[in-house]
């Protein structure tokens, strides 16, 4: 699988991890037989896994577009993985067309929002605009990812792996710079409606 990893970067001109490390050793695993799986529906996949409210990001990259702009997309599956060494997670859909442009950075930046961020989540989840009309940003300090103002945190990243999970592919970064702010509430994403938090 890492072996894979490293094709499917090398194929879109990103570049690969320049520390090897050791890989733990490879779980048993096994294809689970036709007749083991769960008639699962759809539309039931997605409104059981629904209930579980979730921190709302947009992932950045800088750029690598003919037409001179940056990348970026909504994530929701977004999460820290490792403490030692500094690592992240997000998965994006295979069918996405902003992931080939990330992939070709090697490096992103992942933009947390606060409540009152909303609309900015949205103007990323629209396939084929221009994401980045109206939207003010910097270059994150390592990366030079976009780091779009007034987020109230964000991580600095390098693509160490990646991995396929069914119809998504999950990404690793290795986290170069970070930082955020005690101020604000986060954006929450709960059953298809945003929401903020209260204890």
């Amino acid at each position: 699988m890492a072996a894979t990893a490293v094709r499917y970067l090398r194929s879109v001109g990103a570049p690969t991890a320049a520390e090897p490390y050791d890989a733990l050793p490879r779980p048993d695993l096994r294809a689970v037989g036709a007749d083991e799986r769960l008639p699962v529906d759809a539309a039931e996949f997605r409104s059981v896994l629904g209930h579980f409210a979730s921190g709302v990001t947009v992932i950045t990259a800088p750029n690598t577009d003919p037409e001179g702009r940056p990348a970026g997309f909504a994530c929701q599956s977004f999460a820290s993985l490792s403490l030692d060494p500094p690592l992240v997670t997000f998965m994006v859909a295979r069918t996405s067309t902003t992931w080939p442009r990330i992939a070709r950075a090697g490096v992103f930046c992942v933009n947390i929002l606060g409540a009152d961020q909303g609309d900015l989540c949205r103007g990323f989840a629209v396939s084929g605009a221009d994401k980045f009309a109206g939207v003010g940003y910097g270059p994150a300090p390592v990366t030079g990812s976009p780091l779009l103002d007034s987020v109230p945190a964000w991580i600095d990243c390098r693509i160490q792996t990646v991995h396929t999970g069914g119809d998504h592919l999950i990404v690793v970064g290795r986290v170069e710079a970070l930082g955020g702010t005690d101020e604000g509430d986060p954006l929450l994403f709960h059953r298809g409606r945003f929401g903020r938090f209260s204890p």
